[in-house]
């Protein structure tokens, strides 16, 4: 039925296919930026924390009997720690940024996007009745010129904390064009919340920003924190607002209990062990700096390969040599890159070496 589009895609090189990595191969390419998924201590301490109660089972959507005590404690959490006035949990980061973009925008309103942003958004956007424009990666002057050019009620701004190919930390400057303007401005910190800031909860932190009523905030719990979910962290007006209209948190089930607790505990571990977690980072930020000469603020290293270069044929010959690294290729960047993750569950020797082979030109 699809034989001619299979076809197109293999022709081009841009064949996905899911394969099981062996385990002995050390890991550079997953999100686990900490590893914790690696920690068994945190996965025992929600299975307590999920045994404490009736059913571990969510059993509906959060707005028929889905939402549990769990959910409340944890959205409760996460607003005392963030400074923002309500939370709520999503199955999905996915699910997360699709209800943003979906619900959010109206008729009359602009919905503005940093041209890197993440599909989950983009898909949303094609189904908004406002008018869909994309400003250019990070620059503020174009954002702000968009605005100002753009007939409006509302407008809505989505942005990333940390971008997840290219590991680009978001311009501050956005921030001051959304607050000058009263922008709705979405901030996706899946990538950046664990990794950056003074206590490691993403760019509202690392540039000392007070959340605004304008303001919102959306994590995931399936990278740094070792699990799987997401949250959104707003103002109560918005979270009402989403909780009535955002399609994909109303007609789905409630977000899995364990993966809650366990994005949890990985947030507890995180706020209790910071400085030491904040050390390992920037050892490995260091030695990539030393070694290959890439500059990085957060755990994303874009390695450039060569033009011409095969990604997936780099990736192979690095997997005979003991290591896992991503082979990112069009169209999700413009130009192949490997994409590596200096992540804390793998030794700073391990590291070293996979910056040794690369060094030598041997892949």
């Amino acid at each position: 039925m699809y034989h001619n589009e299979l076809a197109a895609i293999a022709k081009s090189n841009r064949t996905r296919t899911r394969r099981l990595f062996d385990e002995t191969l050390i890991d550079f390419c997953s999100n686990d930026y900490l590893g914790f998924a690696q920690k068994k201590a945190l996965f025992n301490r929600a299975v307590t924390q999920v045994s404490m109660y009736k059913t571990h089972a969510s059993k509906a959507s959060m707005v028929v009997n889905g939402y549990h005590p769990i959910h409340e404690e944890f959205e409760s959490f996460l607003t005392r720690t963030n400074g923002f006035e309500a939370g709520l949990v999503c199955g999905s980061g996915f699910l997360a940024n699709f209800s943003l973009i979906e619900a959010l925008p109206r008729k009359r309103d602009v919905l503005i996007l940093d041209e890197e942003y993440h599909a989950s958004g983009i898909v949303a956007a094609k189904r908004v009745d406002a008018t869909l424009l994309f400003f250019r990666h990070n620059d503020a002057t174009h954002l702000e010129h968009l605005i100002n050019t753009h007939t409006h009620n509302r407008v809505i701004i989505a942005v990333e904390g940390i971008y997840s190919m290219s590991g680009d930390v978001l311009n501050p400057e956005i921030f001051e064009v959304a607050d000058r303007y009263n922008a709705i401005l979405i901030v996706d910190e899946a990538h950046s919340v664990g990794v950056l800031g003074e206590n490691l909860r993403g760019v509202f932190d690392h540039f000392g920003i007070t959340p605004k009523p304008n303001h919102i905030k959306m994590g995931t719990l399936g990278k740094a924190l070792g699990s799987y979910g997401a949250y959104i962290l707003c103002s109560e007006h918005i979270a009402s607002f989403l909780q009535n209209r955002a399609k994909a948190l109303i007609y789905t089930t409630a977000p899995s209990l364990f993966d809650i607790a366990l994005g949890y505990q990985g947030f507890l571990y995180l706020l209790k062990n910071r400085a030491k977690i904040k050390a390992e980072i920037e050892q490995r930020q260091a030695l990539l700096a030393r070694a290959l000469g890439m500059s990085i603020e957060g755990l994303i290293c874009a390695y450039p390969l060569k033009e011409g270069v095969d990604a997936l044929g780099v990736q192979r010959l690095l997997m005979e040599q003991g290591f896992l690294v991503g082979a990112i290729r069009p169209p999700t960047v413009e130009k192949p890159i490997l994409r590596i993750i200096p992540q804390l569950g793998e030794s700073l020797e391990s590291l070293e070496s996979l910056c040794d082979v690369l060094k030598k030109g041997d892949v």
